[in-house]
C-alpha cells in the first residue's frame, strides 16, 4: 500500500539550520515544507545577533560556497563589522559581523515569500509519523497530519528547553518563545538523548 505525500521533505525549525536546510531543498526542485510555531520569528536571532567568528565564520563561508543565504542576510542586515584576533596570526582570525535581529528575520521572510517550491505552515509539530522504523511526516499541534518522504528536525535548543534567569528556571526555547516537547519526549522513547 503507498502512501500519498504532501511534500518531499518537511524541515521542523525555522531557525538558521532549518533556513538553509527547506530552502536547499526547494532549490532542488524538491515540494517542501517549513513548520515553524511563530511565523514572524522566522531566522530570529538570540540576544547576540552576530554571524561569524572563527568557528561559526568558517561554516558561513562553506554554506555560503554551496548556495546558501545566511551570509548573503548578513551581509544585507550588517550593523558593525568586526575583524577578530587581527593583531594575531591568520590561523585565529575571524570576521564577524552584528546583525539588526529584526531586519535578519524580515530578509528571511521576504525570501520565502518568493521560493518556489517552498510551504511556510504555521503550527507546533508534536509528533513524528512513523512507520516500519521510517518517518513519514508530523502531527502538528492541532492534530492534523502532514506527510513527506523525508522529515530534517531543525529545532536547536528548543527541544524540552529550559531557561534560567539566576535561580528562576522557565520552560522555553528564548524569551518570547515556548519549548518544543511532543517530539523530544518520543525521540526520547526510541533511545535519543535530548
Amino acid at each position: 500500500m503507498s502512501t500519498a505525500f504532501d511534500f518531499d521533505i518537511i524541515v521542523v525549525g525555522a531557525g538558521h539550520a532549518g533556513i538553509e536546510a527547506c530552502l536547499a531543498s526547494a532549490r532542488l526542485g524538491l515540494k517542501t515544507a517549513i513548520i515553524t510555531t511563530n511565523l514572524s520569528r522566522i531566522g530570529y536571532m538570540s540576544c547576540n545577533p552576530s554571524i561569524g567568528g572563527l568557528a561559526k565564520g568558517h561554516m558561513v563561508r562553506e554554506i555560503d560556497i554551496l548556495g546558501g543565504e545566511m551570509g548573503l542576510a548578513a551581509d544585507a542586515t550588517c550593523i558593525q563589522y568586526k575583524r577578530l584576533n587581527s593583531g594575531k596570526g591568520p590561523a585565529v582570525r575571524g570576521t564577524r559581523v552584528q546583525n539588526d535581529k529584526d531586519k535578519y528575520s524580515a530578509y528571511m521572510q521576504n525570501l520565502f515569500s518568493k521560493q518556489e517550491n517552498l510551504s511556510v505552515i504555521s503550527g507546533e509539530a508534536k509528533k513524528l509519523i512513523l512507520n516500519n522504523h521510517r518517518c513519514e511526516g508530523v502531527v502538528l499541534h492541532d492534530g492534523s497530519l502532514v506527510r513527506a518522504k523525508a522529515v530534517v528536525i531543525t529545532t536547536g535548543t528548543f527541544m524540552n528547553a529550559v531557561m534560567h534567569f539566576g535561580l528562576k528556571q522557565i520552560s522555553g526555547g528564548r524569551v518570547g518563545d515556548s519549548a518544543t516537547v511532543g517530539i523530544s519526549d518520543q525521540l526520547l522513547q526510541y533511545g535519543f538523548n535530548v
